[in-house]
Order: C-alpha cells, then structure tokens, then sequence
C-alpha cells in the first residue's frame, strides 16, 4: 500500500510505473483534495488503474475534464466518422454485430497494436488519455503500456547527452500511409510535426524518451537513419522489464501519462468475442488550473 488520501487507496503494481487506484467513484463530481490524490499519484505513476467505474460517456467526459480541456478528435473510423470527444475502440458495429476484417474500421484499429503516444502528431501532444472498458473478451485483448520514463533513467549518462537537444518529426499515420484510408488526406498532410526527443514533466522534471510509431524521422538527419534512431530507442522503451500489460476487467479504467509512456493494442479473437472500450484524450495543458474548479475548491 503505497499512499492513502481520504478513503483513496493507490497501490503499486509494477516495480518501476503503474498503481491501481481504489476508494473512489470516478462517475461522480470530485472534491478538490480528491482529485489532487489523483493528480499526484498519475505524475507519479505514469499509469493508474481504476476499477468498477461504470462509466457513460458523459460521466467519462466529465472526469476527463478534471485534467483539463479534452481533444475534440478528428473524423476517423473509430468515431464513425463523426468529430467529438470519444473514440471507441471496438469490433462491433451500430448493430452489436461483429464488422467484417476489411471493414475500415478494423484495418484502422489494426494499426494501434504498434507502440504508439496518442496525438503526438498534433503542435500541443496529449497530455493522458483514460480508456474505460465497456465490453471485454475473456481471453486476450490486453493493451500494453510501456515506461519510456524508466528506460530513459537506465541509459548510460553519454547516451543521454547525446540525444537531449534532439528533434524527432512525428506524423499522424502510424504505417502503411499510402495505404491508411482510416483518415482524410488532408489531416494527414496537415498533421506532420516536431517535438523534443527527450521531453521532462513540469512538475517533477523527470525525463521520458518521446518516440514511438508517429515518430518517424529526426531533424537534421538523413530520413532512413532518423528512422532506424527512433525505431532503436522504441525496440528499447519496450523491452520486458519496462512493460506492463494490462487484463481488462469489466468496469475497469486505465489512465495513462502520454509525455512518457507508450501504449499498443494487442490481438484477441474478434470474430469470436465482443470488445468496446471507450476513450478520452486530454489536451496537453497542465491541469493546475483545473483544481481551483474542482468542487470544494
């Protein structure tokens, strides 16, 4: 048992990130002191688990919101094509049937089982995305996270330095670009952007590698060795010691820490069991301001 704040327990499940969090009900309005227990131990974290959360997608919303302002994510498969705060990820359609393998929506979703930081692709990257189980198969299906934080503190101090001051440019496709019909041209040409390859938290300072499958080149170096740089570094984050996968349980919602963990979908027999999560993604904007709207503030 590692902190106790009011009634809410956070308990380590990874030696190095991870904790799960019990003791509270994330589909009701939080009190300040609440959500500041919540704050800390996700800056702490990098991952929190939460369990039986029965979330609707406006309660979801709602304790997104805490965080600060959510994405408003683009017309894509996993939103049927429909702007708004929520994307599902999921193997059935409108029906409750399961959607055909060459549905656009699959080959889309296909494409999240590589290691990945949501919206990295976006001049301000996402801050913590929270996905909140709906519907979960009873085999398979995990979604791994991986501590690019943890796996910067391992390297050895002349590495380090010669990566900080690096550039890395990140675009929305994650492979297959020629190929991915799972977004419109245009948002796929507007959506290439540079970010820092090594990024440190506000508020602890501690430093995370920023790569991943968005990442897809480095600034001042020829395309194919940026390429193979980034791919390196990512092979690196996600090596067993730095992973945790996690076994969805009905109700369960897992908040992850996009400025220094990676994430990635992994397979499950989707013709044969039903899946539907669905997520929020916070915008990249400290929530400092947020705790003074926090009721009871």
């Amino acid at each position: 048992m590692d902190s106790i704040g009011s009634r809410i327990t956070v308990k380590r499940l990874h030696p190095l990130f991870v904790a799960e969090v019990t003791g509270i009900d994330l589909t009701v309005p939080l009190s300040r002191g609440d959500f500041r227990v919540i704050w800390e131990a996700f800056n702490e974290y990098q991952i929190l688990v939460f369990r039986d959360q029965h979330f609707d997608d406006d309660s979801q919303i709602a304790f997104s919101r805490h965080f600060g302002e959510l994405e408003t994510m683009i017309a894509h498969p996993g939103n049927d094509w429909n702007p708004g705060h929520i994307s599902v990820m999921t193997n059935l359609g409108k029906d409750g049937n399961f959607l055909p393998p060459d549905h656009p929506a699959m080959a889309h979703r296909a494409r999240n089982e590589d290691w990945h930081s949501d919206s990295s692709f976006k001049p301000v990257a996402a801050l913590a995305s929270l996905l909140a189980a709906r519907i979960v198969p009873p085999v398979g299906g995990n979604t791994g996270f991986a501590s690019a934080r943890a796996a910067w503190a391992d390297l050895p101090a002349e590495r380090k330095a010669a990566l900080e001051g690096m550039t890395a440019l990140h675009r929305m496709t994650l492979r297959d670009a020629d190929k991915d019909k799972g977004y419109k041209e245009e948002d796929k040409q507007r959506h290439v952007v540079t970010h820092p390859l090594v990024r440190a938290n506000p508020v602890n300072g501690r430093k995370a590698l920023y790569v991943g499958a968005h990442a897809q080149e480095i600034v001042g170096m020829p395309p194919e060795e940026g390429a193979r740089l980034i791919e390196e570094l990512t092979a690196y984050c996600t090596q067993p010691q730095y992973v945790y996968s996690h076994q969805w349980r009905d109700g369960d919602a897992v908040l992850w820490d996009n400025r220094c963990t990676l994430h990635r979908a992994t397979p499950f027999d989707n013709r044969k069991y039903k899946r539907r999560l669905h997520r929020t993604t916070i915008a990249g904007k400290s929530p400092d301001s947020a705790l003074a709207t926090v009721p009871g503030a």
